[in-house]
């Protein structure tokens, strides 16, 4: 076993994507905060227990911002300096998050689930009259979904879609090692730079010709109240596109996978739609899209997690797909239990870096699967899981195709 003194090698190596990885379970038993070795040379703590992982996302000595120092460890190409939502602390994160938050609540959203369903139905159906009876549910379903919604959300033209998604892929890079790591950061670097730059074009458009969006109204705020500064906006919207995009599609690409990879959970909400909203939440804790790469802290004092004294300038993962698999919260955590009661999982994270697109991204996996099981098509995956090929080299796995049948 891997110590303090001579510490892992990480990311971990994947062998099956869609599955939790043994070392997790290894760990969480062993050494739940074990120090790890970054692409960059860095160390760090890597934290596997959930009571350790909600703690690393909810005690404010751990700080997000410091991880865009330019020397800080870091997994993901994030921005020196970054003045994301994502990156920011109190009393900065405070204030932008305060702004913005309005827009997403419950409340705000459940008007937006007729057109999610329109948008859903219309995509299911069209995949269902492929021929042959057989379809990649990544490309009919996974994909299109978030960005639709996330486009009209916005008031950007669904045509501009290929073109972000690229720049979104490119942003949300895991940070690699070796000689082509220059090469993948100045690549990441570039995309942000290319979809900061379209946004701002896309902003000034709609400060001459204002639309029934989202950008509109933090423009409006912006114009009325000064509320936010042109580069809070333009990162906001960057943020919430590439996030609203990307997490979503690789939620849905698990959901159906785990759904259809035992045909008796699918048979189980054919037969009671109901449990739907359940099975999506359960479905959210047993994949493993909610990694932690982007999680990355730094600590601002000693902090003692179990057993191990984090100093002040070290970081720590927290691993929110591990934690989501810790027998002293969910009982049988291997065992995706769609009726699951009192699933406090981590996939959206906690604290005050909650994921702000929650009740939007809880929208469109429900919906999504009710204009599945409405049209009662027994979908089934084509191939094995274990064959599928899967996107490794960024922080939101998802499969490179997702062929079913029904």
């Amino acid at each position: 076993m891997a110590g303090a003194d001579t510490p892992r090698a990480f990311p971990f190596h994947v062998a099956t994507p869609g599955e939790a990885l043994e070392v997790y379970a290894q760990l969480r038993s062993e050494e739940p905060v074990a120090r790890v070795r970054l692409p960059g040379g860095h160390t760090a703590w890597l934290l596997t227990r959930y009571e350790d992982v909600r703690t690393a996302l909810t005690d404010p000595r751990f700080s997000k911002q410091a991880a865009t120092a330019p020397d800080a460890p870091r997994l993901l190409p994030i921005h020196r300096g970054s003045n994301s939502l994502v990156t920011m602390d109190p009393p900065d994160h405070t204030r932008l998050r305060r702004l913005v938050s309005g827009e997403f609540t419950q409340r705000r959203m459940a008007p937006l689930r007729p057109r999610v369903r329109e948008i859903a139905a219309e995509l299911v159906d069209d995949m269902l009259a492929s021929e042959g009876g057989t379809a990649d549910a990544l490309t009919a379903l996974a994909l299109p979904l978030p960005i639709r919604v996330i486009c009209e959300l916005l008031g950007i033209p669904v045509h501009e879609q290929d073109r972000f998604r690229r720049w979104s892929d490119g942003i949300l890079l895991v940070a690699g090692g070796g000689p082509t790591a220059a090469a993948d950061a100045a690549g990441a670097q570039e995309a942000a730079r290319n979809l900061m730059a379209y946004l701002g074009r896309l902003i000034a458009t709609k400060r001459e010709v204002p639309g029934d969006d989202l950008l509109t109204r933090l423009l409006r705020a912006q114009e009325e109240d000064d509320a936010l500064s042109v580069e809070e906006l333009l990162t906001f919207a960057m943020t919430l596109l590439v996030a609203g995009y990307h997490t979503t599609t690789a939620a849905i690409s698990h959901l159906l996978l785990h759904l259809l990879d035992d045909p008796s959970r699918y048979a189980a909400l054919l037969a009671a739609p109901e449990g739907i909203p359940a099975a999506v939440e359960e479905a959210l804790r047993y994949s493993q899209v909610a990694s932690g790469f982007g999680s990355l802290r730094i600590a601002t004092g000693d902090v003692k997690l179990g057993g191990v004294t984090v100093s002040a300038g070290e970081a720590v993962i927290p691993l929110m797909n591990s934690a989501n698999r810790d027998a002293s919260v969910f009982p049988d955590p291997d065992r995706m239990q769609l009726d699951r009661e009192h699933n406090q999982h981590l996939a959206f994270g906690a604290g005050i870096h909650f994921c702000l697109g929650a009740p939007l991204a809880r929208i469109e996996l429900q919906v999504l699967l009710e204009a599945l099981v409405q049209r009662g098509a027994v979908l089934r995956l084509a191939d094995s899981a274990q064959n599928l090929t899967w996107q490794l080299a960024t922080a939101f796995p998802r499969p490179e195709r997702l062929d079913v049948r029904w």
